[in-house]
């Protein structure tokens, strides 16, 4: 082996020992496991139910880069005729879930359900923009969920789904506040996934107590 190849040999082993490194350092770089969709349907809690809401978030994914790992919505439906109740935790993998910024938003799904770091600076849309909150014009922050607190469906006694997201006039849905702020400071003021249901389930609604017909999408993988 004459001495140019020598060298060409070292630069190659040094070079996949860097990217190794890289790759098992505490800081390097994560891909975005959760956004906010940036923008809503424009048909309030119509979603075309959970399949529209899934689809919406691959797309908005692949936009980005992301669209490889699969996504879903975090919504839940309630249990119909002909159908039962789903939850929004049930849909979502197990973690861990990072923003567009590869901020970790938690670990697994007990701590999403508890102490997670969801905040109006770490809830971000796909393209790692800032949601606007209350206090903010127009204020985006009630997000469609249809979830109780642990994520899990309502009874079906009520409409909480807008209809299992097929609705965009009569029902209603349960938002969260992605900026954890109300108009109260207790537990459903600052919650994420259950504050208060929505006005009905058209997009002028939804606009009327502070949303724009956004929800939360995680990669399942």
């Amino acid at each position: 082996m004459n001495a140019l190849s020598l060298i060409a040999s070292i630069a190659l082993v040094l070079l996949g020992f860097s990217a190794a490194q890289a790759q098992n350092a505490p800081n390097a770089p994560v891909s975005m496991r959760f956004f906010i969709t940036g923008a809503g349907s424009g048909k309030g809690g119509d979603l075309g139910g959970l399949t529209g809401a899934d689809a919406r978030c691959q797309s908005l994914a692949a936009a980005v880069g992301a669209g490889a790992r699969t996504w879903h919505a975090y919504l839940s439906t309630q249990t119909t005729a002909g159908a039962p109740a789903i939850n929004a935790r049930d849909r979502i993998g197990h973690g861990p879930w990072y923003n567009a910024k590869g901020t970790l938003i938690a670990r697994d799904l007990d701590e999403l359900h508890g102490a997670n770091m969801l905040t109006k600076q770490t809830a971000l849309t796909e393209k790692g923009a800032v949601v606007n909150g209350r206090g903010d014009t127009p204020n985006m922050h009630d997000i469609l969920t249809g979830s109780q607190p642990d994520g899990k469906a309502f009874p079906p006694d009520k409409d909480m789904t807008c209809k299992n997201w097929t609705s965009s006039t009569s029902g209603a849905a349960m938002l969260g506040h992605s900026d954890r702020t109300g108009l109260t400071d207790d537990p459903p003021g600052r919650s994420w996934n259950s504050s208060h249901p929505s006005r009905d389930c058209s997009q002028d609604g939804l606009k009327s107590t502070g949303g724009a017909g956004l929800f939360y999408c995680f990669a399942t993988n």
